[in-house]
Parts: C-alpha cells; sequence; structure tokens
C-alpha cells in the first residue's frame, strides 16, 4: 500500500508542471493565483516537497481540474456519476460539470403546474443557452414570448429580461448552458448538400 501512495505522490510534480506547461503559465502565474510561493510551487514540481490537500486544492482551482486529475486517482472501476440536485421551487437543476468557472451545464426538470403562472422577469449577468429534451418550455424574453418543444434550442443573453416555465401544466426537461458576459455557445448546421 505504501509503495502505491509513493507512486501516487511522485506522479503528481509531473502532472503539475505538465498542466502549467498546456497553460502557458508560468510559476509566477500560478504563485499569484493560488497564493502559494513559486519557491513551493517549484519544488512540488521537481517532487523535491511532498503535495498536500492544503497546497493541492488552491492549485487544483488555479487550473480549474477536480483533485483526483491533480493525484491521478485510480479509476473505483463504478462508472457512475454521483450528481447532486438541487431542488427549488418545483425545479431541479443537475450540475453536469465539475470545474469552478467557464461555461457551466446543467440538465434541468421543471414539475408541471395544473394553475398558470405568471411571468416574473429576472435580469442577471451572462449568456444562456436552452436546449429542450422533452416537454414543452414557455420562454419569455422581454416582450417576446415563445414555446419550444423537443430538439428546439434558444440562446439569449441574461441582461434581457427572462423568464421559463412549463408550457402546458406537465413536466419538461432542457439542457441549460450558462456563461459569463460574452461567452456564447454556437450551435453549426450542415450546409445543404444539392
Amino acid at each position: 500500500m505504501t509503495s502505491d501512495l509513493d507512486a501516487v505522490l511522485d506522479a503528481v510534480g509531473p502532472r503539475l508542471r505538465a498542466l502549467r506547461g498546456q497553460r502557458n503559465l508560468t510559476l509566477g502565474d500560478v504563485s499569484a493565483a493560488s497564493g502559494i510561493s513559486v519557491s513551493t510551487l517549484s519544488r512540488l514540481e521537481s517532487g523535491q516537497r511532498r503535495p498536500n490537500l492544503e497546497i493541492l486544492l488552491p492549485i487544483a482551482q488555479v487550473y480549474g481540474v477536480p483533485l483526483d486529475d491533480l493525484v491521478g486517482a485510480p479509476p473505483t472501476g463504478d462508472p457512475r456519476i454521483h450528481l447532486r440536485p438541487i431542488k427549488h421551487h418545483g425545479k431541479t437543476a443537475i450540475p453536469l460539470t465539475r470545474r469552478p468557472g467557464g461555461v457551466q451545464a446543467f440538465k434541468m426538470v421543471l414539475e408541471g403546474t395544473a394553475r398558470r403562472t405568471e411571468p416574473d422577469l429576472q435580469v442577471h449577468e451572462g449568456y444562456e443557452w436552452l436546449y429542450i429534451l422533452n416537454g414543452s418550455l414557455r420562454l419569455v424574453l422581454g416582450d417576446k414570448d415563445f414555446v419550444l418543444g423537443p430538439g428546439e434550442a434558444a440562446e439569449f443573453d441574461t441582461h434581457t429580461p427572462h423568464w421559463f416555465a412549463s408550457a402546458n401544466g406537465r413536466s419538461v426537461e432542457f439542457i441549460s448552458l450558462f456563461g459569463q458576459q460574452g461567452e456564447r455557445m454556437h450551435v453549426r448546421a450542415r450546409p445543404k448538400t444539392s
């Protein structure tokens, strides 16, 4: 067991150096973003210092990767992904992305409701893209009102007053991609063949 642990810990340094190289960052860049000294980072990468959680957690945040990726955690043999749904007022959001920052992906399930819900338009920073899997989604954007069905997609700047709910009182499932302002999704259609 000790030799397995030693092998895992010995591989952290080269993995950190490779991640930094892939992102074209200097030790100074990583130090400034993580709060860890250049000297400590250099010793980690060269294998002269053993990694610990206190050091690896901020580094994982800087690189935007799960801690498992830094240490090269061996596969558990269980291929299941254990998603943690977030439920709030008849809406269930299942996060599909694990890294902080950048575009975030969610599977959304909105419960149906027997009564008609009046739109409560909201605005916030960001850009959103929706793809309907099942059911019908009512999407209100400013003064426009849309109903989207399976296979349809919409994208919009979230500075536009917006609101969505089930269009027909039955549940609706869709994928939502949300990014900070300026991070737009692009769906490309294949050109028609003659």
